[in-house]
């Protein structure tokens, strides 16, 4: 089932410099498969997030369709179910805050959804619970750092549940173990598997990259590429001109094919290099 179904995008915003129109996307086309995990990269303008802004309905196509959900979302009728649908996690977790305390501000969405209390309770605590946060939960939210700022803009979206989950640069601001958490969260536990839902991230993150399904490159506000992680990392010092690091597997490997220490075509995941290693070394 496609979750989200783009046909030849084009956003068009007039320059603040010049007053000029010009374009933020031009001619994207992308399906999205329910429960696949996509990654999108890019350099800053690409139109990363002129695209996530489109599937949860805050911007309209100049032209072209975004279909979210089966729902198109130019109907004005169409536009709560969507961004019921979509739920969206910013980058600045200081524009995202509603609540008195980290657990009104949690619980915000689902008062407005009018469940159950005891139902809210629960999401609550159990989305507070994966952040970490379950023990700042009577804490004011401007009392907190930045990445604890983000890690309850997190927990608020998913509380919600909702049938894609939008993340806008938001492991930016979160620790490396804080990162690695929500990445193992996405792939293993409820977010995919248990909820169901389509996790689209816009992310530097190279972690996040190896885990996704596939990778969708934006250059220039149009698609440069779509491929698998592996597929991308095989192109090498390719990815520099994308704005992109390369993974510290692929420039290890590299360098040891250079010695002839091992034998290999394309991308090999550090698993995988160990594994050629031990190979490698079981035959001295």
């Amino acid at each position: 089932m496609k979750m989200v179904d783009i046909k030849d995008l084009t956003f068009k915003y007039t320059s603040a410099e010049d007053g000029l129109e010009k374009f933020a996307v031009n001619g994207v086309s992308l399906e999205v498969e329910k429960g696949e995990f996509l990654v999108v990269l890019g350099h800053n303008g690409s139109g990363k997030s002129t695209i996530a802004k489109h599937i949860n309905a805050l911007l309209l196509p100049t032209t072209g369709k975004v279909i979210v959900a089966g729902m198109d979302t130019s109907d004005p009728k169409n536009l709560w179910n969507i961004r019921s649908k979509a739920g969206m996690v910013f980058q600045n977790p200081d524009n995202q805050f509603v609540g008195a305390t980290v657990e009104d501000d949690v619980a915000f969405g689902l008062e407005n959804k009018g469940l159950p209390y005891k139902e809210m309770v629960s999401r609550v605590q159990e989305a507070l619970s994966f952040v970490g946060m379950m023990d700042f939960k009577d804490r004011e939210p401007a009392r907190l750092s930045g990445g604890q700022k983000q890690r309850v803009a997190i927990a608020g979206i998913i509380a919600m549940r909702p049938s894609i989950l939008i993340l806008d640069e938001a492991t930016s601001m979160l620790d490396p173990e804080g990162r690695q958490e929500l990445i193992q969260y996405i792939e293993d536990k409820a977010i995919r598997k248990e909820y169901g839902m389509t996790v689209l991230s816009i992310t530097h993150d190279l972690d996040e990259v190896a885990m996704s399904n596939r990778v969708l490159v934006l250059k220039q506000g149009k698609v440069e590429s779509i491929s698998s992680p592996r597929e991308l990392f095989s192109r090498g010092s390719e990815l520099v001109d994308l704005g992109l690091d390369i993974p510290f597997s692929a420039l290890l490997t590299q360098k040891l094919k250079n010695q002839g220490l091992i034998d290999c075509e394309g991308y090999l995941t550090e698993k995988e290099l160990v594994e050629q290693l031990w190979e490698y070394l079981s035959k001295m």
